[in-house]
């Protein structure tokens, strides 16, 4: 059996990164194969030395038991991966105010609530762009109560999307003329959104794999979860894709990453394809 060292004391064996992966895939849905070893050994052994557990039995057997979770939640922000930019997938907002939001509304009086619902939300780009879309894009965004929900599992992303600061890079697919009317430049390249922005997104800590989570969302029109149940296993994206059902409005819509399909997470969804993206929508008349 061979070994993994990434530490001057300490070593995750074999043993001891099936443990691992099997206890992060039951606590959050997120599957560790062998292929992304080095990566999660790596930050294992950051957590145990933070910690000052002596060795890796005795950091997991305190993981198990603690009973704040402070120690989990810490793993989770250090194994989730967070690789996003503003107007990333820029077809599925077409979509959105093209002709999702026009079926959504068909069913709504004037001053109704609308909801849309980005998870993960990363550092924030994704909902904040959802934003920018909407005030840009959409003539009837005057007419609803707009909310815009966005949720991550990851703490410390969840402060920086309300922190609102993004590099260069983070900014590159804006159009000038957003640029300028949303953000105000820092110093060092840096971009700070505006803070009517910030006001207009309400971020919250999610699990996606815990019900009782989700069970707080109800009565959505849309939402985004893109690039997200990559990292889940066929069961638990199951399990994730009928969580969003049932947090859906009848008649509402989910967008998924470019490379995700439905086709072997759930026969829940109608498959609708609209000229800008197909999506998939929680059929009329359905009720949970």
């Amino acid at each position: 059996m061979k070994d993994t060292a990434l530490g001057a004391r300490l070593l995750v064996t074999d043993l001891d990164f099936q443990k691992f992966a099997e206890f992060f895939y039951r606590k959050t849905g997120i599957h560790f194969d062998e292929g992304k070893r080095y990566f999660v050994d790596k930050r294992l052994v950051e957590r145990i030395e933070a910690s000052g557990a002596e060795s890796f039995r005795s950091y997991f057997t305190a993981l198990r038991f603690e009973a704040n979770g402070a120690e989990m939640q810490q793993l989770i922000n250090i194994m989730t991966v967070n690789e996003t930019y503003f107007f990333r997938e820029t077809y599925q907002f077409d979509c959105l105010v093209n002709d999702m939001l026009d079926e959504v509304t068909c069913h709504k009086k004037p001053g109704a609530r609308l909801r849309i619902w980005s998870i993960p939300s990363s550092t924030g780009e994704e909902p904040y762009s959802i934003a920018i879309y909407l005030l840009e894009r959409w003539p009837q965004l005057d007419r609803y109560d707009v909310e815009i929900l966005s949720s991550d599992i990851d703490t410390e992303v969840l402060r920086l999307a309300e922190r609102g600061v993004y590099s260069a890079r983070s900014v590159g697919q804006l159009p000038e003329a957003y640029l300028r009317k949303y953000f105000t430049a820092g110093s060092g390249g840096e971009w700070r959104i505006s803070r009517d922005l910030v006001d207009a997104v309400q971020f919250s800590h999610v699990n996606l794999a815990d019900p009782a989570d989700t069970r707080r969302f109800r009565d959505i029109d849309v939402i985004f979860c893109r690039n997200l149940l990559i990292y889940f296993d066929d069961l638990s994206r199951r399990v994730a894709a009928e969580a969003l059902f049932d947090t859906l409005s009848p008649g509402g819509f989910l967008c998924l990453g470019h490379s995700e399909s439905m086709s072997r997470m759930s026969s829940l969804y109608t498959v609708r394809r609209f000229n800008d993206a197909m999506v998939y929508q929680k059929p009329l008349g359905v009720t949970t």
